[in-house]
């Protein structure tokens, strides 16, 4: 016999965390179920009757929601995409053999000093700007002291008091399935530092080993300002972030590698307290959809913890967020700032900036996302058509070159949201990775609009080009795909196939008008898609309906 414990709840956010809604409650809800065979009528009623209970449940939670709200912080460590670390000469490869980019400075070993990377500077400074940050022209590094086998030194250098860029915000457009709507986040601080190493931990558990390999690899990290209150507003953040990021060409933003990670700070409150709630901090999250879920999942187990009175049961902690269980658990009590013992760097000079070098770095910014967005709004493209286009910096580019040169903008976007990402995502490959240029996907256009081919053979043509590369124009001469449009050939085809036809021409004149179809199939499998199809159904219905 099988337990199976009931979890058929509507709310995604009480769905998380249906088990223990039900344990603390009424106990752990299981039902015994036994082959289909041997199912009793009490049984399935038993069962009826539990679904029942638990869909109640959950809307009688949706309500207790209504009741409180959520504030959401984020900090968002980007590792940068230098040549070499933060204050050495070593590279930084992921993936490659622990321990084989170290040096005395990555391994702190004694009278080994600090050299800061300039394109640290550069590309912070980069970043401060895209966030609409205040510079400081004058900052400085500072030692955060805490002890764990990855921190060789002991301490980390980092930015405590003067960071190189504070008070900012950020741009996101929510999706259209998630309601849609613009949104403005806040941006508290912006500051360099280096990362720890990583430790590696055995099979059974008996000991771990030390990779230094990441060891003084450059970090950002962007604090947010307590602004999002959903699950869904905090992972459109995130993920705004990281499209910023690549369009700055900083960092490769890539989650399942590290070089972009998110602590999440959460809190709940009842609707109109103006006074935060305990903080509590969720560890763990690689992948946008996680920081939805584990935030969805934290504020439910905090608003049932206050609705039973057990509110000074939330403590000021970090916990991780279990994927496998869909739920988050604690992993340590949270540090305060006092324990890191911060004071300034002795080995580093301060940070000075001057307005030219700022102005400089300012002119050389891309168009970045949000810009993008609002301009491709101002060509009539609709939300969904924006948000998709803007998302990758490269399929963005690819579209800007096609419609450079004057392709239709609509058409454009279509044909690189339908047929060129279905077969980039079957093939698994990149926009750069496919044949067709965007010169060409602008001839295609232009063929099919201009009625030099139809919209059929211009598919056809689009998965060569795509696959094998090549020219629209070679290739319509090669394979004689021009589109007939003259008039007195269509009708001699239209008059073979119905000659070919007669029963079916009885039927359809005899009311069977569905018949058309076949007739126009026909007459393209003759002329192998060629035929103009406007014209073509013109001269089809003409002969049709003629009289007998």
């Amino acid at each position: 016999m099988a337990l199976t414990l009931f979890r058929g709840l509507q709310s995604n956010s009480f769905r998380l965390y249906s088990s223990v809604y039900v344990s603390r409650k009424h106990g752990v809800l299981y039902c015994s179920m036994r082959s289909a065979e041997g199912q009793t009528a009490t049984q399935e009623k038993q069962q009826t009757q539990l679904k029942a209970s638990l869909k109640k449940e959950s809307t009688k939670f949706e309500e207790l929601l209504k009741n409180y709200e959520a504030v959401i912080g984020i900090e968002t460590h980007v590792q940068l995409s230098t040549h070499t670390k933060a204050f050495c000469s070593c590279p930084y490869n992921y993936g490659a053999q622990p321990n084989t980019s170290i040096c005395p400075i990555c391994m702190g070993l004694p009278g080994a000093l600090p050299v800061l990377n300039s394109k640290v500077i550069e590309y912070a400074v980069k970043v401060g700007l895209a966030l609409n940050c205040k510079l400081s022209l004058s900052s400085k590094f500072d030692r955060k002291q805490y002890f764990y086998p990855d921190l060789p030194k002991g301490y980390q250098i980092s930015q405590f008091d003067i960071p190189i860029a504070s008070g900012g915000y950020l741009d996101v457009d929510l999706p259209l399935e998630f309601g849609g709507g613009h949104r403005k986040f806040g941006i508290t601080r912006v500051h360099m530092e280096e990362d720890a190493g990583k430790l590696l931990h055995t099979g059974n558990g008996s000991f771990s080993q030390v990779d230094l390999n990441r060891a003084g690899v450059p970090l950002l990290e962007i604090v947010s300002e307590p602004d999002m209150r959903t699950g869904i507003e905090a992972a459109e953040y995130a993920a705004e972030l990281q499209r910023l990021v690549r369009y700055l060409g900083v960092s490769n933003g890539n989650m399942q590698e590290g070089s972009l990670r998110c602590d999440v700070n959460i809190s709940i409150r009842p609707i109109g307290q103006l006074e935060f709630g305990t903080k509590v901090e969720i560890k763990n999250l690689n992948s946008f959809s996680s920081v939805s879920r584990a935030i969805d999942f934290e504020i439910s187990r905090q608003v049932l913890l206050h609705s039973q009175g057990q509110a000074n049961q939330i403590v000021q902690e970090t916990r991780l967020w279990e994927e496998g269980a869909q739920k988050t658990v604690t992993m340590r009590k949270k540090e305060g700032l006092a324990d890191y013992r911060y004071f300034p760097e002795p080995d580093l000079p301060g940070v000075a900036l001057s307005e030219e070098y700022i102005n400089g770095i300012h002119d050389s910014l891309p168009e970045l996302p949000e810009m993008k967005r609002r301009r491709y709004e101002k060509l009539g493209l609709s939300m969904q058509d924006v948000l998709f286009l803007a998302n990758d910096i490269n399929v963005a580019a690819f579209f800007d070159a096609t419609i450079g040169p004057g392709a239709d903008v609509k058409l454009a976007a279509n044909w690189i949201m339908g047929d060129i990402a279905a077969y980039m995502k079957n093939e698994k490959l990149s926009i750069n990775d496919i044949k067709l240029t965007p010169k060409e996907l602008g001839e295609l256009i232009a063929s099919i609009k201009g009625g030099t081919i139809s919209g059929k053979i211009g598919k056809e043509i689009l998965f060569e080009l795509m696959a094998k590369g090549g020219t629209v124009e070679g290739l319509i001469k090669e394979k004689d795909l021009v589109q007939i449009v003259d008039p007195a050939e269509i009708e001699k085809i239209v008059d073979k196939v119905l000659a070919a036809n007669p029963k079916q021409l009885e039927q359809y004149r005899g009311g069977k008008t569905k018949l058309q179809g076949f007739f126009a199939g026909q007459i393209m499998r003759e002329t192998k898609g060629k035929a103009n199809p406007g014209l073509l159904n013109k001269i089809l219905l003409e002969k049709l309906n003629a009289k007998s």
